[in-house]
């Protein structure tokens, strides 16, 4: 691809990072993931081929480094990558105040939103005990699980063995608008989503999630 041509550093920057998916990756890295499949978990329609080349990219302008971890390749961010933070948290805060927001309307994946909801549990609020959420999707051929525990957070697509005493039954559209902070908890289950379990875990499970890190940003009027 041809460079800019530019002197200015917004040009040689958006040269460096502005590619289509490199954000995202940055995202991902911001947000904890270090090995290639858990990147690719929180971005499912990028390629594995496209996956290697901005992580490459991303090496090149010193924004990653590459170590080899127990488990096989890892992926660190460098001082320059950290600073990414602004730049993501610039956008995320933009496209959360001015881009319309109709979930209905969305061409919308749920893995991404599973993952995002799996990293912001408070474990802090959790039952004493194990437990496993079922979530059962509608359109989605084959519920996902979650176990919450406070020495780990896991997403499934089996249950692993514990006590599994919650189903959430919704729609993706709905359950988006909610994470998202379109509508809250009482609007969502006006909106068709139910959560079945004992009444002392339904009424908890809302508070067990940080929700998303844009939810508090209101739309522009």
């Amino acid at each position: 691809m041809a460079d800019y041509g530019q002197f200015c550093s917004v040009a040689r920057a958006h040269e460096a990072i502005g590619g289509r998916w490199t954000l995202l990756v940055a995202r991902e890295l911001l947000c904890g993931s270090r090995r290639f499949n858990d990147i690719r978990r929180g971005i499912p329609r990028i390629s594995r081929t496209m996956l290697s080349e901005r992580l490459q990219e991303l090496a090149h302008v010193g924004a990653i480094t590459r170590i080899d971890g127990e488990n096989g390749p890892e992926y660190a961010l460098t001082e320059a990558g950290r600073e990414l933070m602004g730049i993501v948290g610039a956008l995320g805060t933009w496209g959360q105040r001015w881009l319309p927001r109709r979930a209905e309307d969305e061409d919308l994946d749920l893995e991404p939103l599973l993952v995002d909801m799996q990293r912001r549990v408070r474990t802090d609020k959790l039952p004493k005990d194990p437990i496993v959420i079922r979530f059962a999707i509608e359109g989605q051929r084959q519920p996902r699980f979650m176990l919450l525990k406070a020495a780990e957070v896991s997403l499934c697509t089996q249950n692993p063995g514990f006590p599994e005493p919650l189903c959430i039954r919704t729609r993706l559209p709905a359950l988006v608008a909610w994470w998202r902070g379109d509508v809250s908890f009482a609007e969502v289950q006006r909106m068709g989503l139910t959560v079945e379990g004992p009444r002392v875990l339904a009424r908890a499970f809302p508070n067990w999630f940080e929700r998303y890190l844009f939810a508090e940003v209101a739309p522009a009027v």
